[in-house]
């Protein structure tokens, strides 16, 4: 069964509502596991692919890009069977150029194009916001970028881009990738970002799964703790084990499955690092169609960890 498309903000491309990312994923698996893995996810409907350059100044380098860009050659692909999405990172700007940090990533993955770019965490106050509405224009017509979006902003910064963007006749933001988890929701959820969704702002559910900290898993790298609620979060890993079993699903599935109840999810975001763990996952859009998404929000309810914990405006 291949799954659902929806459309990226008010006039991007189809994807499937799930998408699969690289955040060193692909260097923790045998290479041939990862090409089937690719094979797999595009067999299913996924299309869209989040290939960042991660990896800071001093740390050991990463290839999890350069690997990607192995797999789909080793799979046969043609680069309109899938979309690709690549990361901007804002601490370094307007010193360093996007285009130059684009033009590195395409070097890296091996494309001449990005579907889909993502602006990294806006961390200094001082940014220039309707500068890189101006500068997201220009590879945008340079054919460089088709959409763009932004990584965990706050709902009043993606309003100010927004409208930088409508007065000077240019594409705004079509989607923000933000925290969205059965534990994660009050941002997502809030009054805040339903006015941005209702710009025609999509949501790119991200973290669901804490690292595999509600998979009971850890010791893996993972992400800010917006409302230092990560404890609480690891301490519920086994009632939701058991309120996944209760609707005869695994937690990971029931996980991907809240997610996709949000009415301004376009796709959600995940990794996986065995072909067995992919088709595993896929069966999450059946979870909500067999189960139904007022009853699934209903079942995750307890987990709700960062309620009243942070500020729904965001960052």
């Amino acid at each position: 069964m291949r799954i659902p498309q929806r459309r990226i903000g008010r006039d991007g491309p189809l994807t499937g509502v799930l998408s699969l990312g690289s955040w060193h994923t692909y260097d923790r698996m045998d290479f041939r596991e990862a090409v089937s893995l690719l094979h797999t996810a595009v067999d299913a409907g996924i299309s869209l692919f989040d290939v960042g350059v991660y990896g800071l100044p001093g740390s050991p380098p990463v290839f999890t890009d350069v690997l990607f860009s192995a797999m789909v050659r080793a799979a046969g692909l043609r680069r309109e069977d899938y979309l690709l999405s690549a990361k901007l990172w804002l601490e370094g700007y307007p010193e360093h150029s996007l285009r130059s940090q684009l033009e590195n990533a395409f070097f890296r993955a091996g494309v001449s194009h990005a579907d889909l770019v993502i602006l990294g965490d806006l961390r200094r106050d001082d940014t220039d916001l309707h500068a890189l509405v101006t500068d997201l224009a220009e590879l945008h017509s340079a054919g460089l970028i088709g959409q763009w979006g932004v990584n965990n902003w706050s709902a009043s910064a993606i309003k100010a881009v927004h409208g930088f963007a409508a007065a000077d006749g240019v594409p705004g933001p079509a989607i923000a990738q933000l925290k969205y988890s059965v534990a994660r929701r009050s941002i997502p959820d809030g009054d805040p970002f339903a006015s941005v969704f209702s710009l025609g702002v999509s949501l790119q559910a991200s973290d669901v799964f804490e690292g595999g900290v509600l998979l009971g898993k850890g010791g893996r790298q993972v992400g800010r703790d917006p409302g230092d609620v990560r404890q609480r979060i690891a301490g519920s890993a086994s009632g939701l084990a058991k309120a996944a079993a209760s609707v005869g699903a695994t937690p990971a599935q029931l996980c991907l499955a809240f997610t996709l109840t949000h009415p301004a999810t376009t796709t959600t975001l995940f990794g996986a690092t065995s072909v067995e763990q992919l088709t595993d996952n896929l069966k999450a859009v059946a979870l909500v169609d067999r189960v139904g998404a007022a009853e699934l929000r209903a079942l995750v309810e307890p987990f709700w960890a960062d309620r009243d914990a942070v500020d729904p405006e965001g960052p």
